[in-house]
């Protein structure tokens, strides 16, 4: 059984078609989604986000934080980012890391503080796809 799936970040579509099965990183731990799921909305944090196309190709992203919705058997995924693991920049992601943690360090305002606690969390999931799924 599949369902209609639709991954969109904030700069382009990611995926949309067919899906068989979905799991989303929340903060209670990975999500799971099959056919027939029941309608929910949950939020999205930084992670690993995997699916399975209805032709059995396993897909992998990392995302950063956003939303999900199961509505009437269809589901809605929208986040800021979405990156296949053959995208991710290790060097990069890896400054990205050193810079977020630096700037955690200083003492500035708690808004900053956030703002660099989420970059690091976003610089952290994209090593870590890279790392497992990367070619």
């Amino acid at each position: 059984m599949t369902f209609p799936l639709h991954v969109l970040a904030a700069d382009k579509p990611f995926y949309e078609g067919g899906c068989e099965s979905l799991v989303v990183p929340t903060l209670d731990g990975a999500y799971g989604v099959l056919a027939h799921h029941c309608n929910t909305i949950l939020a999205i944090i930084p992670g690993t986000l995997t699916f399975r196309t209805e032709d059995g190709r396993e897909e992998v992203a990392a995302v950063a934080s956003g939303i999900m919705k199961v509505e009437d058997g269809e589901v809605l995924v929208l986040v800021d980012s979405a990156i296949r693991p053959e995208e991710i920049d290790l060097e990069r992601q890896r400054r990205a890391a050193d810079e977020a943690k630096e700037a955690m360090l200083q003492k500035r305002s708690l808004e900053e503080y956030h703002a660099a606690q989420a970059r690091l969390a976003r610089a952290l999931a994209r090593l870590n796809v890279k790392r497992k799924y990367g070619k």
